[in-house]
């Protein structure tokens, strides 16, 4: 595990902190029921305000965009995400721009789904607090201004505009294109062949440690070709 990379876990959500020069990058922002605890995290690691660069969003669900105009404010930065899934952050509804069926939704999917939507709107009652990106990333694009030696990748799967970022380590924070609880795996899949080219581009790449949304960070040797397709076992 790279010492650059600082792992906020928040309720089964992970986002992470890393190192980008005198300041930091965050990947993902967690549900907004826990706030406090990612301020927390934010300010033990000397991530104050005027030192978050930049924040990344790989996708545009409530539980990794959940805290994203609260720190854009808080913390004086700015929020990018791909295009593709920016409407879900924009109208708060997180099932624009996919199928209306996904074609993969474990038990575990389901769980992760109801348990999420249940935690935010029992808080709030509205949901995702709405914003609009402030910069529109795609594949390929380079962090470098920002002090991360790092690049953006398009991952489409989980949603039309899922992202990664891999650092020039192989170091690849990949949202929910991969889960790892037990193991590698993907309970909710909206296209199973976009995900199953995403899979097959990073066969080509650098990645050395997978750095998921959620479970633990695993070798990529571990990926292997997890199931995308079909409801799945009852459990991922």
């Amino acid at each position: 595990m790279s010492d650059a990379i600082k792992t906020i876990g928040l309720g089964g959500v992970n986002c992470y902190l890393l190192t980008a020069g005198d300041g930091f990058v965050l990947i993902d922002t967690g549900l907004a029921t826990k706030r406090g605890a990612l301020d927390t995290e934010l300010a033990r690691a000397g991530c104050v305000p005027g030192r978050l660069k930049l924040i990344v969003l790989t996708h545009g669900d409530l539980d990794h965009a959940g805290n994203a105009a609260h720190l854009r404010e808080t913390y004086e930065t700015r929020v990018a995400m791909h295009a593709d899934d920016a409407r879900m952050v924009e109208t708060g509804n997180t099932d624009w721009n996919r199928k209306p069926k996904p074609d993969r939704l474990t038990m575990t999917g389901r769980f992760i789904r109801v348990a999420g939507t249940v935690m935010e709107f029992s808080r709030r009652g509205s949901g995702l607090e709405t914003f609009t990106p402030d910069l529109l990333v795609d594949d390929g694009d380079d962090l470098g201004s920002y002090g991360l030696d790092a690049q953006v990748l398009h991952l489409p799967g989980h949603s039309k505009g899922s992202i990664g970022v891999l650092t020039a380590a192989g170091d690849l924070l990949c949202g929910d294109l991969l889960y790892n609880w037990r193991r590698p795996s993907v309970p909710i899949c909206d296209d199973a062949a976009a995900q199953d080219v995403s899979m097959q581009k990073l066969q080509g790449l650098p990645v050395v440690t997978v750095y998921p949304g959620h479970g633990r960070p695993f070798p990529w040797s571990r990926a292997g070709t997890p199931p995308s397709r079909g409801a799945g076992p009852t459990a991922a």
